[in-house]
């Protein structure tokens, strides 16, 4: 975990990672707030050397979000974070800062979730953007090669022209042991969060890239429609990483949302 910023500010902005990438994938999109803000960025158990016995020796505690979102939560806790704490998470990051509001409000006073899916999975009446032979497929070419996947994934969720990105993206991936890789894999492709959609009771931006391709639109559209209090904001910016490919672009829609009355 790493405090930064200034330190005697009246709100702290918390980032919380998504898959595959530690805090530093905050690192662009935080400076544009180390003047104002106290700032906190953290690695998940699992996401760095320094706590991969940790999530070993609790995998059962990690094999779906909530459990991420219990120890974020902890942390809030630990660092006497108060109810001008504003949450920005990516991805499963995103899904955990929304879980970790609804266990504690009173912490948090802003929410923003970042390519944010709540099931990837499709189902009656729902595009996920992913059906089981998708999913299948991916858990079959982590285990067959772990290293090609990881590129080819890494270049899906870059995007077009961002290829120091999607090296960078999948040195980042096969940091993470095979093994442990298939469990993460696996509390995020197998999950359903839409039920706790509406228990949100926090302002809350959904940012959506104009081309994801694991996020469609449509699922930002989904969660739009079932947080109360949402603002739905569509950025030009292309992959499912934009605090990594477009963190001005993403700076500057969280500034204007954290920033309005």
């Amino acid at each position: 975990m790493t405090l930064a910023g200034k330190e005697d500010a009246d709100q702290t902005i918390v980032f919380v990672n998504g898959l595959g990438y530690d805090q530093s994938a905050w690192t662009e999109v935080a400076k544009a707030f180390q003047e104002e803000y106290r700032l906190v960025s953290l690695d998940h158990v699992g996401s760095v050397t320094s706590n991969f016995a940790d999530f070993r020796s609790n995998r059962h505690h990690y094999i779906n979000a909530t459990g991420y979102a219990k120890d974020l939560v902890a942390i809030c806790s630990a660092l006497g974070v108060n109810g001008k704490t504003i949450l920005v998470g990516h991805s499963i990051g995103a899904i955990v800062a929304m879980l970790a509001s609804i266990q504690s409000p009173a912490q948090f006073s802003r929410l923003i979730l970042v390519g944010a899916s709540p099931r990837y999975l499709d189902h009656e009446g729902y595009s996920g953007g992913f059906c089981k032979s998708d999913i299948d497929a991916i858990y079959a070419a982590v285990n067959t090669d772990y290293q090609s996947w990881a590129s080819v994934f890494a270049a899906a969720a870059t995007g077009e022209n961002n290829a120091e990105h999607a090296k960078q993206f999948a040195a980042s991936l096969t940091r993470i042991p095979q093994d442990m890789m298939l469990t993460v894999l696996c509390s995020i492709l197998q999950a359903d969060h839409r039920l706790s959609l509406p228990k949100v009771s926090l302002p809350t931006l959904i940012v959506q890239s104009k081309q994801d391709n694991f996020v469609p639109l449509a699922v930002a559209e989904y969660l739009h429609a079932r947080i109360p209090n949402s603002q739905l904001n569509v950025i030009d910016a292309a992959g499912h990483l934009p605090h990594i490919t477009a963190p001005d672009i993403l700076s500057d829609a969280i500034r204007r949302f954290i920033e309005s009355p």
